[in-house]
């Protein structure tokens, strides 16, 4: 890649490190935001909830909405909007207003981070575009992972009011890097709606958006819960908890970098191997899930295969499944993202309800042997335009 590629590929991680920081920061402030607003912790996670109803309902209109339009003008608008909603969030007093403030931005984060896979993608060659995607993945990984551990930390050596400021200077800073530092990019071939909407046709896209579903529901299941489970199971201190999701984060972002050159060299067997490491790594956690050192190095395994690597094969699954429309098909693969995180939450709750925490990891086995089967299903669907390409 050329300088300015990577600079372009830099910015975009950046900024969606700003759109999901935005997103995901705001669970470490919940405390004070419930004290600030008078409301309880409950009421104050509907500031998280919202967010993600707002991105899984948006994620295949907005982006096709978008589609024609020149990618920088949409971005440096999808910026100024959550510039905008983090000067509302920061100044406003009534809990309501906080709410429409984030509701609107979720809206429009769809847009964002779909032009950001398809920006990295089309910057390079085919053959490098896994690897340049998977660095913007870590702009993801970071700011879900990191999000959290930063707004907290600021909220508590600071001020609230600083750690609602850092959402906002990221952004700002984000949308000058656009403005100034990337070219006009102007869609060269406009698709009509009608034939973006037409892959919906294609059985091999409806079996890979349920196959992102299975595999987020698998991490997330799980994920939801890794605290109660570290704090109950495991009997970890609070302190050595935290070091321990610090590692999963870290992990996350070498299992993009993994990721990115995998699917470069061989995308179908990297597909497939995924589940099985997965399912393996689940049935480690379970039987060493008493002892602190060996559930803490294996969460290190876990964080590079359920951050990285699967956010990489779940983008690669949705995008080559629908070439054609690369927009529509990044917001099928973020709304595919939240309804397999919530669905995924729900069974891990009732899990540990009905049969307690340990057994919340077969939450992620059952949801991956699933999608082990669909994974198979769509390799197989695929093997004849490879063979035919092949020929």
């Amino acid at each position: 890649m050329g300088k300015r590629n990577y600079l372009l590929i830099f910015i975009l991680t950046v900024g969606v490190f700003g759109i999901l920081n935005t997103e995901m920061g705001v669970i470490g402030l919940l405390p004070s935001l419930a004290e600030r607003f008078e409301v309880s912790v409950t009421e104050a996670g509907l500031l998280v909830s919202v967010f993600a109803l707002g991105i899984a309902v948006s994620g295949p209109i907005m982006p096709l909405l978008f589609s024609g339009l020149d990618r920088k003008k949409v971005m440096l608008l999808v910026l100024a909007v959550f510039v905008a909603g983090n000067i509302v969030s920061l100044l406003t007093t009534n809990f309501t207003v906080l709410l429409i403030a984030r509701i609107i931005p979720a809206l429009f984060h769809p847009i964002y981070c779909s032009l950001a896979f398809t920006v990295a993608a089309s910057s390079v060659s085919e053959e490098e575009a896994p690897k340049a995607v998977s660095k913007v993945f870590i702009g993801v990984s970071a700011g879900m992972v990191a999000g959290v551990p930063i707004a907290s930390f600021i909220d508590s050596a600071v001020s609230y009011e600083m750690a609602m400021a850092f959402f906002g200077v990221v952004n700002v800073l984000v949308f000058i890097a656009t403005l100034f530092f990337v070219s006009s990019m102007p869609v060269q071939e406009r698709l009509s709606y009608g034939m973006q909407f037409s892959v919906l046709k294609k059985p091999m896209l409806w079996i890979s958006i349920v196959t992102v579903i299975l595999l987020n529901s698998s991490v997330f299941g799980v994920y939801s819960y890794i605290s109660e489970y570290l704090r109950t199971v495991t009997h970890m201190s609070p302190n050595t908890i935290s070091l321990t999701l610090f590692l999963f984060g870290g992990a996350n972002m070498i299992g993009n970098i993994v990721a990115g050159r995998l699917l470069a060299r061989s995308a179908a067997q990297s597909v497939i191997a995924f589940p099985l490491l997965l399912a393996a790594v689940y049935i480690v956690l379970f039987f060493t899930g008493p002892f602190a050192v060996p559930m803490a190095v294996t969460t290190v395994f876990w964080g590079i295969l359920a951050g990285g690597i699967m956010a990489n094969i779940n983008q690669y699954l949705i995008a080559s499944s629908a070439p054609e429309a690369p927009d529509f098909a990044n917001g099928l693969f973020i709304s595919a993202c939240n309804v397999g995180t919530t669905v995924g939450a729900a069974i891990g709750g009732l899990f540990i309800s009905q049969m307690g925490t340990p057994y919340v990891l077969w939450v992620g086995v059952l949801s991956v042997i699933v999608g082990m089967v669909t994974i198979l299903l769509r390799h197989y669907m695929v093997a004849p335009a490879r063979r035919l390409a092949g020929q």
